[in-house]
């Protein structure tokens, strides 16, 4: 049977990162834990097909370049990290061509004790991460997606669900007041830069839209009179096109975590249901599942540039 190599791409996965950054002269230490991924793509069809391992750059390898790029220079943000750890392997190899960089940084907050900030100790208030996706491209330039991933949250009023398609399969009942509840995913691509300078130039930004991106998501998920997550999901996002003028466009995915009203009628008449509710049973599963993408309206898109 006659076949070919239509794609490939290798490296190493899961490769776990924590650096430390200490101020001599206040003693503050600033930690960061990461895990990261690297692929690499280019002309390594011949490791597959033929057994020709001369192509391979070993993916232990990969793994030591990550903690030396890590100790050469900044892992904050995460977005430079992965710009300069992709770009080191399309420079420093000449058959590999694209070096895909994904990063999760982990949440280490600092603790507050008696009222102050500790200088070096740290607590995980939440499963939160903060993910990125760097693509570096030989002769084409780096483009960037940021996420927040994890970020639980609810609210026990102010969310409304009626005038949805009803017919013979439908028993859901409308609702004028609800538990709301989801885990946010949410990411934005920035416009392509041309080059690792082109990064580098933009390095504020890159915590600025995080920043701003979490802090619209959870003001609009408390303030917004929820007519349906599919509502409230597009005002977060044109909020964060708004406040990122590098960002192209925006993607949220939001699970719903449903809470169950429980009828207790049956004991002593309890009131539970509808204003009276009070008890609610949280469900796992099945659970709605609510996505889209927001884009820049009628604007032509240009590469960031110095």
């Amino acid at each position: 049977m006659a076949s070919k190599l239509a794609a490939a791409r290798y490296g190493k996965d899961n490769v776990r990162l924590y650096k430390v950054r200490r101020d001599q002269e206040t003693g503050v230490h600033t930690v960061v834990e990461m895990t990261v991924c690297v692929l690499l793509e280019g002309d390594i069809d011949t490791s597959y097909t033929q057994g020709d391992n001369s192509v391979v750059v070993a993916t232990d390898s990969i793994k030591n370049t990550i903690y030396i790029m890590a100790k050469l220079h900044p892992v904050t943000p995460p977005e430079l990290f992965g710009s300069i750890v992709g770009t080191h392997f399309i420079e420093k190899y000449n058959h590999i061509h694209v070096a895909h960089v994904n990063i999760v940084t982990h949440r280490w907050t600092r603790m507050t004790i008696d009222g102050q900030p500790h200088p070096h100790s740290f607590l995980r208030d939440g499963n939160e991460t903060r993910n990125v996706q760097v693509d570096v491209t030989e002769g084409k330039g780096i483009d960037i997606k940021s996420a927040i991933s994890g970020l639980l949250v609810l609210k026990s009023t102010n969310s409304q669900f009626w005038g949805f398609v009803r017919d013979e399969f439908t028993t859901l009942p409308e609702t004028w007041d609800r538990v709301l509840s989801t885990e946010v995913d949410a990411n934005w691509q920035w416009k392509s830069f041309d080059n690792l300078d082109a990064v580098k130039a933009a390095i504020p930004k890159f915590d600025e839209t995080w920043s701003a991106a979490r802090d619209i998501t959870l003001k609009t998920f408390a303030e917004d009179n929820s007519a349906s997550v599919q509502n409230t999901m597009y005002k977060m996002a044109e909020g964060i096109l708004a406040a990122a003028p590098l960002v192209e466009t925006v993607e949220y995915s939001l699970p719903n975590k449903h809470y169950f009203e429980v009828d207790l009628s049956w004991h002593k008449g309890i009131k539970n249901t509808g204003k009276d509710a009070e008890v609610y049973v949280p469900q796992s599963a099945p659970n709605g599942l609510i996505k889209c993408t927001v884009a820049r309206s009628g604007e032509r898109i240009e590469s960031a540039k110095l």
